[in-house]
């Protein structure tokens, strides 16, 4: 038995399905697989009722699970402890939306807690070419949309937010019907070349068949604008609280049928052991939680 067998029963457990845990983790189904089969001899009992098509594991493989969980967490506290000394450059970039939203609390924090780790602030701002300049060796770590795949296994990835995507319309609009709306007012276009707004297009296409953009921008923070001034409405990624509240827009929801992005820092595979990027990992899970 080693941890990352126990790491592969944890995402089995939270993501409920062997393949959808052999994503979460960078292997094969059958890796997963042949991981299970071994901690099942090492503890000498199934850790899996596989009587039917959902696999659902058993009171022991919770309680292993929850060990394995206590365990990781201290083990990572102990990594990003103040009595280790975190120091060096570390080469970071963020999304255009990050940039503005959470990310100047992680700058900060990281700056307050590790006053001799030096943060390189990449001038790229779009998912993708973060991702090119991480596997390129230009950057040591990004905080990116998660690719809907799951994202290569030539990199580590850490969950950090699920941001769904809302509606916003103007504040003076009578109706919050996401179809009328798009009809009163016309659709403000997410920027179509990023990740995000490529997303949203297809959830419009495919809910609203009939509307039609009139106007594309990539700054989330431009939209907003365009909308409170009634020039449209528009569907992406729900914008931070004190934009919206700044320009008085309406959030419309779009029900359980709405699309999402995942953020997540993602890293080499080759740097799982960077001290560095655990700190930064840790700050930046405390910065989205809104803790600490």
């Amino acid at each position: 038995m080693n941890l990352a067998m126990l790491t592969t029963l944890q995402a089995i457990i939270t993501q409920g399905s062997f393949v959808a845990a052999a994503q979460k983790v960078g292997c094969t189904p059958s890796a997963v697989t042949l991981q299970v089969r071994q901690l099942e001899k090492f503890f000498g009992r199934p850790l899996f009722d596989r009587s039917s098509r959902i696999v659902r594991p058993t009171q022991l493989a919770l309680e292993v699970a929850g060990v394995a969980k206590d365990y990781s967490e201290r083990l990572a506290a102990l990594r990003t402890h103040a009595t280790f000394s975190v120091s060096g450059v570390l080469r970071l970039g963020a999304i255009t939306s990050i940039q503005t939203d959470v990310f100047p609390h992680i700058l900060k924090r990281s700056l307050d807690a590790h006053p001799a780790l030096q943060l390189r602030i990449s001038p790229l701002n779009d998912s993708e070419d973060l991702l090119d300049a991480l596997k390129a060796d230009r950057l040591d770590a990004v905080i990116v949309s998660r690719p809907d795949g799951g994202g290569t296994r030539r990199l580590q990835w850490a969950d950090l937010a699920r941001q769904d995507y809302v509606m916003i319309a103007p504040a003076a609009t009578a109706s919050l019907v996401p179809s009328a709306l798009l009809a009163d007012y016309g659709w403000i276009a997410y920027d179509t070349a990023l990740p995000g707004g490529r997303k949203a297009a297809q959830y419009v296409r495919r809910r609203f068949p009939a509307a039609r953009s009139h106007m594309e921008m990539r700054s989330t923070d431009a939209i907003v604008s365009m909308v409170a001034l009634g020039l449209g409405v528009s569907i992406l990624p729900r914008p931070r609280a004190p934009l919206l509240d700044a320009y008085g827009v309406q959030v419309v929801a779009l029900g359980d049928e709405a699309p999402y992005r995942q953020i997540a820092l993602a890293w080499r595979e080759a740097d799982a052991a960077h001290r560095s990027i655990a700190a930064v990992l840790n700050i930046a899970r405390s910065a989205f939680n809104g803790s600490g």
